[in-house]
């Protein structure tokens, strides 16, 4: 009886001293696997607002700065309306993710002007793709620059068949325009629906909403941010809504709170960040 426990004892000792490496080596195949052809490089391209400039993320910037272990480097892109280029800053040399902000001459709202900026971010993002030869990214928008990348994914992310977005973050987008209505729909709402099939269906995307009240965040009527789901959801890879309250969570403030700028370091930058004060709730 003890010989046969201890020939089944030898026999289970032997059965996982195989099994662990070889599990051990499949999942690190299978991760070497998924990773490969990606270049190191995968910059965080972000699109303000209306009327906002290329200075627009510079709070944030600093906020990421002082809390991420790792130093990014920061260029500005404006394009004018004549679709001519010009930059500022630099991309550090071995810097794999740096920001880049894409902003406009003409920065004004309005369904019209957003559809023109979408196009000319197309521009920017051919010579930016040309330029530091990246083949994924991830992307951040606040306010209608959320609209104006979903616009991008949607109709002109295709041309550059090369290079996927991994991540996509908005922060307050109307995806409704200003209507507070659950039902009524809007031109710019319609126009992303009707395109939705477009967008990368390996896309992995975090709606957030800021709220002093679950009504607004004093500019953007919180049902609006939540028409993002009748867009992305059944689309792409991963949908989710994150709703921030408590302390600077009007509309202007909140790129640089606290909150936001931890959950842009979980999500985006997969950096370990503090978490920001007040609450955030998911779904």
């Amino acid at each position: 009886m003890k010989s046969k426990l201890l020939r089944w004892l030898l026999v289970s000792i032997l059965l996982l001293a195989v099994c662990i490496p070889a599990y051990k080596w499949n999942r690190s195949n299978i991760t070497r696997l998924r990773n490969a052809g990606k270049t190191q490089m995968a910059p965080i391209i972000m699109v303000p607002g209306s009327s906002a400039t290329q200075n627009r993320f510079d709070s944030l910037i600093a906020e990421l700065g002082q809390e991420a272990p790792d130093h990014h480097s920061v260029l500005k892109v404006v394009v004018k309306t004549d679709g001519k280029i010009t930059t500022s800053g630099v991309v550090r040399h071995n810097d794999n993710q740096p920001f880049i902000v894409v902003s406009f001459e003409n920065n004004k709202d309005g369904k019209e002007n957003i559809d023109k900026q979408a196009l000319w971010l197309n521009l920017a993002f051919k010579q930016l793709v040309s330029t530091y030869h990246f083949n994924h990214f991830s992307a951040l928008g606040h306010s209608n620059g959320g609209l104006i990348l979903s616009l991008f994914f949607e109709r002109y992310l295709q041309q550059t068949p090369s290079v996927r977005v991994d991540k996509f973050m908005t922060i307050a987008t109307p995806y409704n325009g200003t209507s507070t209505s659950t039902s009524y729909k809007t031109a710019i709402f319609k126009e992303l629906y009707d395109y939705r099939e477009g967008l990368p269906e390996s896309l992995t995307m975090y709606s957030v909403a800021g709220t002093e009240n679950y009504t607004s965040d004093g500019t953007v009527p919180y049902n609006s941010v939540n028409f993002a789901k009748y867009i992305f959801q059944g689309e792409i890879k991963s949908f989710t809504e994150i709703t921030v309250t408590g302390a600077n969570t009007a509309h202007s403030d909140l790129p640089q709170n606290k909150q936001i700028v931890s959950l842009i370091g979980q999500y985006i930058l997969r950096e370990n960040f503090p978490r920001g004060g007040g609450q955030n709730r998911t779904r």
